[in-house]
C-alpha cells in the first residue's frame, strides 16, 4: 500500500467505523435517522399540512402521510423552482435535477438541497472511493484522473436564479476544489449541453491523461469511450491508459453492456462496481465484487419503506421498514429524505438478497414490465434470459427493447424484441429458440403462458441496425443524462418508433 493511499485510510478511518456502525446496528440508525426528518421538516408548509409535529412514530407518519408519486410533488415543486422557500424543506433549494425517468414521459425536476447534496449525493460517493481503497489498498486512485461524463445545467425560465439540469451537471458544478483537481475533463467541457459536440472535447481533452477510473451510466460512457478510441487510434482502453482500473458504473443494468467492456478493456484486473445513486439520492453500493448485490447505506440521509408489488397503487399501503423485509421478496421503494421528499415512490422495484447487511439487487421499474397477458415479464427475468441466450451462442447485446404483441382474431398474443447487437449470433432463429426456453426458466407466468402455444406464441426477435437505439433517443431529445432506453414497456409505441427508424 502506498503512503498516500494508507494516509488516506487513516484519515477517513472515523467513517468507516460509522458505516461499520450502521452494518450492525441498521434499526437503530433508521429510527433515529427518522425522527431527525420529521423534526427538521415540521415547519415547512409540507410539515403544517401534514401534522409533522404530532408524528411520534414510524407508524403515526405511516397512517398521516399517504405515498407519493412525482405528480403529487408537482404543484410543491413548481413553486420552489420560482424560489419560494420552506415548500418541502426548511433550507433554499437552488439546484433541480431535471430527469426524464422511466414511468413517464413528462420530465422531473427533483429537488437537491444543500443537506441532500453533502449528506448523501457527495458522502456516497465518498463512500464509494473509501470502500474500493479498502478492499484494493494497492490501487492507484491518488495518482491519476477520473473521468466523468457529465450532463448539462441552465437556469430556470423564471429567473428566480435557480438551475436544474442532469444530477451529474449539479455535482460536477459543485465539486470541492481538492476533488476537481482529481477529475477529468474540466467542468466547461463536461457540461456542454450537446451531447455529441460534448463526446468529441472529451475525447480530445482526455487521450493524453493519466485515467485511473471512470464513473457515470454504461450506455452512454460506452458510446464516449469509443469515440475517444476513434480519436486516438489505439485498439482498446489499456493501450490508451494502462492504469485504469475501475469503472463505478449505475443508473441501468450492466449485464448488456459487460462482454461490450470487456473487449475495449481487456485487462483481468479490471474492476466493475455498481452504484445506486438516483437523481433522488445515493441509496446503495457494491462493497464486494464478488457479490453483485448493493449495500443499502443507512445513514445517508434517507429513511427507507418497501411495499410488495401488490400494493403499489393505494394511497396507504402495507409498508414495510428494514426491520420487517424478507428477503428474495419483489419490493417497490419509498423514500423520505432531506431534499424534501415524502413517502416518494421511487419508481424501482428491488430484492433483498440479505439482510445482514441489507443488500439489494434492483429488477425493475414499477411500471415498466410486461404484463399484457398475465405473464409479469420484469426487466430482471429478461436480462437473466438474454445472459443464457448470449452464453450459448457467443453474441454480445448492445440495446433492446420489448413489448407485447397483442392477439387478434386470427392470432394470439407474443413478444417482439428488438435488439442491436454488438456481435450477433450465427444464427438467429437459434438465439431466438433460446431465449424464449431461458424466459421460460426465470419466469414461471411465462412458461405457464407459452405451454402448448395456449396463450403466448414463441417470442418474434427483430435484429435492428448498429446505431438504432442511439438515433431513437437522439430524435427525441434524450441523448446522455439521466435517459434510459427502456427495456420492458406494456404498449408498443417505443417498438413501433423504432421498427421505423430501422425500416423493419
Amino acid at each position: 500500500m502506498s503512503i498516500i493511499n494508507s494516509a488516506v485510510l487513516a484519515f477517513l478511518r472515523r467513517r468507516l467505523n460509522k458505516i461499520d456502525y450502521f452494518r450492525r446496528h441498521p434499526w437503530e440508525v433508521q429510527e433515529k435517522l427518522f425522527s431527525s426528518l420529521i423534526r427538521t421538516a415540521q415547519s415547512t408548509e409540507w410539515g403544517k399540512q401534514y401534522n409533522y409535529a404530532s408524528i411520534k412514530t414510524i407508524k403515526d407518519y405511516q397512517q398521516q402521510v399517504p405515498v407519493q408519486e412525482y405528480a403529487e410533488f408537482i404543484p410543491y415543486i413548481d413553486r420552489m423552482r420560482r424560489g419560494e422557500e420552506n415548500i418541502l424543506w426548511p433550507t433554499p433549494v437552488k439546484w433541480f435535477a431535471k430527469s426524464s425517468g422511466t414511468t413517464s414521459s413528462k420530465s422531473k425536476f427533483i429537488p437537491v438541497s444543500k443537506e441532500s447534496l453533502q449528506g448523501c449525493h457527495y458522502q456516497g460517493m465518498k463512500d464509494m472511493v473509501l470502500l474500493y481503497m479498502q478492499k484494493y489498498p494497492d490501487n492507484k486512485l491518488s495518482v491519476g484522473k477520473s473521468l466523468t461524463l457529465g450532463g448539462s445545467l441552465q437556469a430556470d425560465e423564471s429567473g428566480s436564479g435557480i438551475h436544474y439540469g442532469d444530477l451529474s451537471a449539479i455535482l460536477i458544478n459543485n465539486t470541492p476544489l481538492y476533488a476537481e483537481i482529481k477529475r477529468a475533463p474540466h467542468r466547461e467541457t463536461a457540461t456542454i449541453p450537446d451531447f455529441e459536440t460534448k463526446v468529441q472535447q472529451i475525447a480530445r481533452e482526455v487521450a493524453r491523461k493519466n485515467i485511473v477510473s471512470f464513473s457515470g451510466v454504461p450506455s452512454w460512457n460506452l458510446v464516449l469511450m469509443k469515440q475517444i478510441l476513434e480519436y486516438s487510434g489505439k485498439s482498446n482502453l489499456i493501450e490508451l491508459w494502462p492504469n485504469l482500473e475501475v469503472f463505478f458504473h449505475g443508473g441501468v443494468s450492466f449485464t448488456p453492456y459487460k462482454e461490450q467492456y470487456k473487449k475495449i478493456i481487456p485487462k483481468n484486473t479490471m474492476h466493475y462496481i455498481e452504484t445506486y445513486n438516483a437523481s433522488e439520492g445515493f441509496f446503495a453500493l457494491q462493497d464486494d465484487e464478488a457479490d453483485p448485490a448493493m449495500m443499502l447505506m443507512l445513514d445517508l440521509e434517507t429513511f427507507f419503506e418497501f411495499i410488495p408489488l401488490s400494493e403499489v397503487g393505494k394511497e396507504f399501503p402495507d409498508a414495510l421498514t428494514i426491520a420487517d423485509v424478507k428477503t428474495h421478496v419483489n419490493y417497490a421503494m419509498i423514500i423520505s429524505a432531506n431534499n424534501g421528499l415524502w413517502r416518494y415512490l421511487i419508481g424501482d422495484t428491488i430484492m433483498f438478497t440479505s439482510t445482514n447487511p441489507y443488500k439489494i439487487k434492483i429488477i425493475g421499474r414499477t411500471r415498466h414490465y410486461i404484463n399484457a397477458f398475465g405473464e409479469e415479464l420484469i426487466v430482471d427475468n429478461a436480462e437473466a434470459a438474454l445472459k443464457i441466450a448470449s452464453e450459448k451462442t457467443g453474441a454480445i447485446v448492445q440495446e433492446y427493447t420489448v413489448a407485447p404483441v397483442f392477439m387478434d382474431d386470427n392470432a394470439k398474443g407474443a413478444h417482439e424484441w428488438l435488439i442491436e447487437f454488438d456481435t450477433p449470433p450465427a444464427d438467429i432463429e437459434q438465439f431466438a429458440d433460446i431465449l424464449d426456453a431461458a424466459l421460460c426458466t426465470v419466469n414461471s407466468d411465462y412458461e405457464a403462458k407459452r405451454s402448448k402455444n395456449v396463450t403466448l406464441n414463441r417470442l418474434i426477435l427483430n435484429v435492428v441496425p448498429q446505431n438504432t437505439f442511439y438515433e431513437w433517443m437522439r430524435q427525441r431529445g434524450k441523448l446522455g443524462g439521466q435517459h434510459k432506453v427502456p427495456r420492458l414497456f406494456n404498449m408498443r409505441e417505443y417498438v413501433d418508433e423504432l421498427k421505423k427508424i430501422a425500416n423493419c
